[in-house]
């Protein structure tokens, strides 16, 4: 592709004779042409539904994190959970169910697997001790085989 627009404005600029303002101006229209312009307004929206979830008596917590997955791929988060307090942890997707999310201490023990529940978007949970915590997150690849993957950590307020 790269050597396609190469040669094209090579010939463009033989062809024309163009001086370097021309030249910048060309190479600029270009690549504005070239941006992916729907890509960010899905995802804000996407990041919208997802805080949808996250609803009184819960307060959404101050970043989201988010992964492109594709195949067999594993987004890996991590976070540090609280003695006491009351979560509700959101994976959310374009497609319901595309998203198996499992929540590990950081010895890998399984504390929690959606594909138990049958790849519910969600889970309410208190911790009983401070953590630090892995999340993990995969493609239920009989949906797609590609995905954005974003996860929402909220918490009760007391």
């Amino acid at each position: 592709m790269v050597k396609l627009l190469y040669s094209i404005a090579t010939n463009y600029i033989n062809q024309t004779r163009m001086n370097k303002k021309h030249i910048i101006i060309a190479a600029l229209s270009l690549l504005v042409f070239m941006h992916p312009v729907g890509i960010n307004s899905q995802e804000d929206s996407l990041i919208d539904d997802c805080l949808s979830s996250i609803e009184s008596p819960f307060v959404a917590g101050d970043s989201s994190s988010k992964a492109l997955l594709v195949g067999e791929e594993v987004a890996e988060f991590r976070t540090t959970l609280f003695d006491g307090n009351t979560y509700r942890l959101v994976m959310c997707s374009h497609l319901p169910g595309l998203i198996e999310f499992s929540l590990y201490d950081t010895n890998r023990n399984l504390l929690f697997s959606n594909r138990d529940f049958g790849n519910t978007g969600s889970w309410d949970f208190k911790m009983e001790g401070s953590m630090e915590c892995i999340i993990e997150a995969r493609l239920n690849n009989e949906i797609a085989e590609s995905g954005m993957a974003i996860m929402l950590l909220g918490f009760k307020v007391r």
